[in-house]
């Protein structure tokens, strides 16, 4: 995957490698105008934003396309970005939007959630991404849940992301993201229970 038009070009290697710098350095020098620091974090980030847009998508070649309009993104509201800030929830807040924008005629209306906590005991039996036989049927369960929860099942299961990350990144705090998660990990088993049901019959 190679950036389209009106992205920045590769430039000049600098003195450091990309990948010895963090998210927040290179995306300090791009905003001083430094392409190698743009081409640094699209190599690092390209491939894991389209894995998680896929997921939330459902579809590999959308998921293609919301990658460049993410980094086309990332590119433009440059100069919006605030120093001290983290570079990844940012990246992925701007990858969710490209996909709820691409979805917005299907989109289904998020249930309204109260804060709290949860349990330890969801993340830890809950399918993960190396669970190849369950793989398309997690996938298909993934797009039965509402938006809300579908987003921090992702993020926190497949992308390995925080809850604070991901609250940063969905503009809520971190124990209402654990509530849609909370949410989202109990419907997905009713939800895998009964797929696995149709697929055994």
């Amino acid at each position: 995957m190679k950036p389209e038009a009106g992205l920045p070009r590769t430039g000049q290697a600098s003195a450091r490698s990309g990948a010895e710098e963090s998210d927040e350095e290179l995306m300090a020098r791009f905003c001083q105008g430094e392409a190698g620091a743009f081409d640094a974090l699209f190599q690092r980030y390209s491939r894991p934003v389209h894995g998680y847009l896929t997921r939330l998508t459902g579809s590999p070649s959308a998921a293609e396309d919301l990658v460049q309009l993410t980094f086309l993104s990332l590119v433009r509201a440059r100069g919006r970005f605030q120093p001290g800030a983290r570079v990844k929830p940012w990246l992925y807040a701007i990858a969710t939007n490209a996909a709820r924008d691409n979805q917005r005629r299907n989109k289904r209306p998020e249930e309204l959630t109260e804060e709290g906590e949860l349990p330890a005991t969801v993340a830890a039996d809950s399918p993960g991404p190396r669970d190849t036989g369950l793989e398309r049927t997690v996938q298909r369960a993934l797009e039965m849940l509402p938006e809300g929860q579908r987003v921090p099942i992702v993020l926190h299961r497949f992308e390995g992301m925080s809850f604070a990350e991901i609250a940063e990144s969905m503009g809520l705090t971190e124990s209402a993201v654990k509530v849609r998660a909370h949410r989202g990990y109990a419907r997905l088993r009713e939800l895998l229970a009964g797929l696995r049901e149709e697929t055994s019959s």
